[in-house]
């Protein structure tokens, strides 16, 4: 399989020749900035967000929660089971309403069950963080959060624009991962929260997969073309390798937001 390689400013960006693109959990609400208290529709799904084609079942998350200044507030008794639709199919994904009320910092985490993908004869497992801030005030964005893996930004995540970088540090049981192999994907069928659905799509997906590669100490630099939501999935960091009894790929997912700057 050919592949072609960039090298751009230290870092190793690949784009490989099979069109093959990544399961990504979604941790998904229309608002990441807000100026006054709110109410907070969210959506967990589990689907191919650039290709936008089929979306997975997902069952019940493990774990829900936002960290708000270091403190753990969960979540999980607010969600609720929907469907959701993609332009393929419709599978199960969980619906939250969530209050926002003092300024600063909300890092939603979701911890999903291992999802078994039967033509790959594994289980994948991605434990994926988003943010949300309230009044522009920093309270924490950039703070690991001692998760069995995730990936910590170096750019605020809710002021990214187009035509910037996007940055952050990979880390399994708080240590740097070496040559982390990072997918990369945009959600090209904006959400539609009151019809639980993918719109249309904003873009033709790429035919190949954009995959970065960190550097010695776990970091990753990215360029971001275009505004919206970028995900970002360390794939098989994690430290467990295994779930009832096959191998585990227990990744790290980023979910930032991209805005035009004006």
């Amino acid at each position: 399989m050919k592949k072609l390689l960039f090298l751009v400013a230290g870092f190793l960006f690949i784009f490989s020749a099979q069109p093959a693109f990544a399961h990504f959990v979604l941790v998904y609400t229309d608002q990441v900035k807000l100026e006054k208290p709110a109410t907070l529709d969210m959506r967990l799904i589990f689907g191919h967000p650039l290709e936008n084609s089929n979306v997975m079942e997902m069952a019940k998350p493990l774990e829900f929660y936002y960290v708000f200044k270091g403190k753990k507030v969960d979540q999980l008794s607010a969600v609720k089971s929907i469907k959701w639709k993609g332009p393929q199919n419709s599978a199960s994904a969980y619906a939250a309403q969530v209050k926002v009320r003092r300024n600063g910092d909300y890092i939603f985490v979701c911890v999903p069950e291992p999802y078994y993908e039967k033509n790959e004869d594994i289980y994948i497992q991605q434990i994926t963080k988003s943010f949300v801030n309230k009044a522009g005030m920093p309270t924490g964005w950039e703070e690991p959060l001692g998760l069995k893996t995730e990936i910590v930004p170096l750019n605020k995540p809710t002021n990214v624009f187009v035509g910037s970088t996007f940055s952050g540090v990979v880390l399994s049981d708080g240590k740097p991962v070496a040559g982390a192999e990072i997918e990369i994907e945009m959600i090209n069928g904006l959400p539609n929260l009151k019809k639980n659905a993918f719109g249309k799509n904003q873009i033709e997906a790429p035919a190949s997969s954009i995959v970065a590669i960190a550097d010695a100490q776990g970091v990753f630099t990215f360029g971001i073309p275009k505004a919206g939501d970028w995900g970002f999935a360390a794939l098989g960091v994690g430290p467990e390798k295994e779930y009832k009894g096959k191998e585990l790929s227990q990744d790290a997912v980023i979910w930032i937001r991209a805005s035009e700057l004006k």
